[in-house]
């Protein structure tokens, strides 16, 4: 199928499927998103964000201002809390030290590109005694100052009135936010602050997270003022920061917007939470969750004034009421929805019972959803979105740029696939800071900062670089590589499936019964064997193994031309050697290649292929060391002398060692086993080749290592270290010098130096190398997925100790049931690194495929993936030059290869699933074909084998049928000619 085709094809599916879905949205946007088409629903978004789009990064003034008793500033609950609960170990008493480094900042802004900027202004730094008898001058200074720099940068600040930080008097002389008294207070704060700040302020933000302030601050005690008040006192906290929002939000829409033309709203911060069970339930508890954490001040603002009715049906007595007036005062006092989406509440300080015992989720595009269908479909402005790295990571924060790539783009699909109004997007923060709670163990600033320096310089991180490219194009603009090709491949190019190993049955389906039988006509009426009389067996033929008919017939219906299986050695030689030889399971072997090549299927075929079970060795060699021990190479070269003998006839191509695994494969076994391959390759080479006219090559797993940041160059070392281990291992030897890379043994040398046997190398002789180098006939690979490294640790559980690499994930990437990431370039990678490396060699890509258990026989992600993998392997051919010979899609069924198969089982019973209909789709049009141009028609030429054709396949079989033939005609002519013996007498 025509490549744009079929993504037009998915697009117009997913859209019909959206559009089924949007009525019932606001019902249940849990089951909504359950039945959202895949894969394409959860594939990576290209595209660019809306014109005018806000672009921001933000700050809070506890967490980067320090300089917290400088010029006249006046403690806040958190420098208390800090100096005198014990509870922590840091303080914010310096932290970025921003207050000292303005100009700073507005540069580290400056580099970024950002259009806005989001920061809180320190009230007691502002107004040390909490309320206006006059500002700090040097405070004022400080704001006036930065939000002057801004505009000169045409950066527009959205300025936070209280993020966390109320002065140390206000909590001893009022009590903090549980006295009714806060809200003329704060409306009294806010008043001087648009006064003094409001001309050059086009967004402001009341409070931030007023959860966390209430429920944390007055009833766990968690966070300053540490008020353990219980329920009670967190739910009049909140009571009191709804009505002070709502009184400031009056106050400038009546004084101050007429003049000043700004906006103004409240930052909910929220969770996402998906339920246990898609029962209505658990879905129930799951609306619970957000009304208890966001409803609870998102309601009353942005519907109707009051709080969420499952609040007040299960908190009867400890929620306060509004009154009348109340409620018309909080109505609609927002002018956009200000969300804050991150770890400050999601998986830290979301009270357990508040879940109800549900799963919480990092899914910012569900929310964002939520929020849309349960609040009038409001313009939101993400005011705080980003994730949190350990507090030992460096510049090098690759985990945190897929955390900002993962939420940036699951906004963009609430714009583009839900109608959500997105507005503006801030990732947080500009710099490492003072992580509440967390002190300086986490980090997540864009900008690096080292806490112990005296000057505090910002460094730009991976993910500073990685958000300026993202504003500079607006988004995730289509690249010219990743738009499908049209065009076909050569026609001689090998189309195929493969599987590890094939099913044997060696029990014959018929004349295998010496007995004799008469047919009873009196008392059974069937038949009826005769005792003591038995006739000659026969010998088994081809024809008598109905599972060789059945995949045999199976392969034909794919079209391929070629298929790939290996033996199993223990299987043909359960010693390990000549002595003892399972005839019946090679006479398998060999009715299923001779059957192969009669109809024209091409066998290619694995002498070795490694297994959980004894390493895939026949049990004495494995017990005597496996690889390591060399009699095993030698027991190899015995084994392969036999298949070739007795199988090399019908075999078109020989793979020696398929997919020996790198990182479970010691150095030693894996010296011998490169010898072992030489040693079959040269006895093919010297007695089998010229008769049988077949290749053999040894074939490799080359899953695309790319680094985890494309701004490092330790990354990029790393990833290049990696494919030289897992790739270069083997194949340099072989294809180049005879030797190691190079890269191995300069990594290797010095840790062997510390006696550690596990980085112990064995060095080639000149007569190995000899041996070794140049030993193949193409190069094989399989290929399955791409891994993203990085040389900073950062997951022990990711982390490879030897190699000093860790591996990380990109959660945009689609993944399989068995969390294989779905990555359509890294095999078109890969090949363009074989060709610069080993030359214009033959490629033979022998495996690739992805297990799909979302729909046994819809297996949507396996179609995708066959479709854009092997149209990469088209762009490789087309616009790289890659000499690529055959693709074979992996496997050919589920009954030796669960989940992966072209064909499902079950029951006893094969079904082609919608992959093999698609896969024999490409084949049958020889790739992508554009269908305004004319087709390329390609001969069809049958391979050739003189022991293959029908009268030597089927010559038992023929001989069986001219005796019975014989008999009839001797049987007509003997009744004939006594019936007419017969007539003469009579007369």
């Amino acid at each position: 199928m025509r490549p744009g085709a079929l993504a037009l094809l998915w697009a117009a599916a997913w859209g019909c499927a959206l559009c089924a879905l949007c009525g019932n949205a606001e019902k249940n946007v849990w089951s909504r998103f359950a039945q959202l088409p895949f894969p394409q629903d959860n594939l990576f978004l290209y595209g660019t964000f809306p014109p005018n789009f806000m672009w921001s990064v933000g700050t809070a003034a506890y967490q980067v201002e320090g300089g917290w008793e400088q010029n006249g500033k006046a403690p806040s609950i958190w420098d208390t809390f800090c100096h005198k609960s014990g509870q922590l170990d840091a303080t914010g008493d310096v932290a970025s030290d921003s207050y000292n480094n303005l100009f700073r900042d507005t540069e580290a802004l400056k580099s970024l590109g950002v259009t806005h900027y989001r920061f809180s202004i320190s009230w007691p730094r502002l107004f040390p005694n909490g309320t206006e008898s006059a500002p700090n001058e040097a405070g004022l200074s400080y704001y006036r100052n930065l939000i002057l720099r801004l505009k000169e940068l045409r950066i527009e600040p959205v300025v936070t009135l209280y993020h966390w930080d109320l002065p140390q008097r206000l909590q001893d002389v009022y009590g903090g936010w549980v006295s009714e008294s806060m809200v003329g207070i704060f409306r009294d704060y806010a008043e001087a602050c648009f006064r003094l700040l409001g001309d050059e302020v086009k967004y402001w933000i009341t409070i931030d997270n007023p959860y966390v302030v209430a429920w944390q601050g007055y009833a766990t005690g968690k966070v300053p003022p540490g008020i353990k008040g219980d329920k009670v006192m967190g739910y009049r906290a909140g009571h009191n920061i709804i009505k002070a929002h709502a009184a400031v939000w009056h106050l400038y829409d009546k004084k101050f917007r007429p003049q000043q033309g700004g906006q103004i709203s409240i930052a909910l911060a929220s969770h996402w939470i998906n339920p246990v069970n898609m029962t209505s339930h658990d879905i129930g508890d799951c609306q619970k969750s957000l009304d208890f954490a966001l409803g609870w001040f998102a309601k009353p603002i942005f519907i109707d004034g009051d709080y969420p009715q499952t609040m007040k049906n299960n908190l009867s007595s400890l929620l306060p009421e509004f009154s009348d007036q109340e409620k018309k005062l909080n109505k609609g006092t927002a002018d956009f929805f200000s969300l804050s989406f991150g770890p400050n509440l999601s998986f830290q300080m979301l009270d357990p019972d508040m879940k109800f015992r549900q799963v919480e989720s990092t899914s910012l595009r569900k929310i964002l959803y939520w929020i849309n269908e349960q609040y009038n479909k409001p313009r939101i402005f993400i005011v705080e979105n980003s994730w949190f790295l350990s507090g030992n990571t460096k510049r090098e924060d690759a985990k945190y740029m897929y955390y900002l790539k993962k939420f940036v783009m699951e906004t963009l699909k609430a714009i583009k696939y839900d109608g959500v109004k997105v507005i503006g997007y801030t990732a947080w923060s500009l710099m490492d800071g003072f992580e509440w709670l967390r002190e300086y163990t986490i980090r997540r600033g864009l900008f690096y900062v080292d806490f112990t320096s005296h000057n505090k310089k910002l460094m730009p991180k991976s993910s500073a670089l990685f958000y300026q490219q993202l504003i500079k194009m607006n988004g995730f603009p289509p690249l010219p590589e990743n738009q499908p090709v049209e065009g076909t491949f050569p026609c001689d190019f090998a189309w195929g499936t493969s599987a590890y190993r094939i099913h044997i049955d060696t029990t014959p389906s018929q004349f295998n019964d010496p007995n004799v039988y008469v047919w009873d006509m009196n008392k059974t009426k069937g038949l009826t064997k005769v005792e003591g009389i038995t006739v000659p067996k026969r010998k088994t033929q081809c024809v008598d193994f109905a599972s060789i008919r059945q995949q045999i017939s199976m392969l034909r219906e794919i079209h391929i031309t070629h298929f790939y299986f290996a033996l199993k050695w223990a299987a043909i030689l359960p010693l390990g050697n000549l002595s003892l030889i399972h005839h019946k399971v090679l006479h398998y072997y060999q009715c299923f290649v001779s059957e192969l090549v009669r109809v024209n299927i091409t066998p290619v075929v694995a002498l070795w292929q490694p297994l959980a079970e004894n390493q895939g060795l026949p049990i004495d060699l494995a017990k005597n060391g496996g690889w390591v021990n060399y009699h095993t190479v030698s027991a190899f070269v015995e084994y392969a002398r036999l298949c070739f003998k007795e199988l090399g006839n019908y075999v078109g191509m020989w793979i020696t060692m398929n997919e020996p695994s790198m990182r479970n494969l010691t150095y030693a076994a894996g010296h011998n086993l490169l010898k072992a391959h030489a040693l079959a390759w040269h006895l093919y080479d010297r007695d089998f080749r010229k008769a049988q006219k077949g290749q053999i090559s040894i074939a490799v797993q080359a899953d695309w290592v790319e680094p985890a940041s494309p701004f490092s160059k330790n990354d990029k070392e790393t990833s290049r270290r990696i494919l030289e281990f897992e790739i270069g291992r083997l194949s340099d030897p072989i294809f180049l010098s005879g030797d190691y890379p190079k890269v191995m043994r300069d990594w290797l040398a010095p840790r062997n130096n510390l006696d550690v046997f596990e980085f112990y190398l064995p060095s080639f002789t000149e007569e190995e190398k000899n041996l070794i180098q140049g030993t193949f006939d193409f190069f094989a690979l399989s290929h399955f997925t791409t891994e993203l490294v990085q040389w900073e640790k950062e997951d022990v559980a990711k982390y490879d100790h030897r190699l000093e690499v860790q591996f990380i994930t990109d959660s945009t990437w689609v993944h399989s049931p068995n969390k294989y990431a779905v990555v359509p370039w890294g095999l078109r990678k890969v090949l363009n690194w074989v060709k610069s490396k080993y030359g214009d060699v033959p490629i033979y890509i022998l495996a690739n495929g992805i297990d799909d258990a979302h729909s046994p026989m819809q297996d949507k992600l396996r179609v995708y993936y066959l479709q854009n993998y092997i149209n990469e392997a088209l762009k490789a051919i087309l616009h790289d030059g890659v000499n690529l010979r055959g693709y074979f899609a992996y496997s050919f069924n589920d009954r030796m290869d669960p989940r992966y198969g072209l064909y499902a089982y079950a029951a006893n019973r094969f079904a082609p699933k919608l992959s093999m209909k698609h896969y024999q789709e490409i084949i049958d049009n020889n790739g992508f074909p554009n269908p305004e141009m004319p087709a390329v028609s390609c001969p069809v030429e049958l391979v050739p084998c003189s022991d293959c054709h029908f009268f030597q396949t089927r010559k038992y079989l023929l001989a069986f049928v001219a005796f019975i033939f014989i008999v009839l005609i001797v049987s007509v002519f003997m009744i004939t000619y006594y019936s007419r013996k017969g007539k003469r007498r009579y007369k």
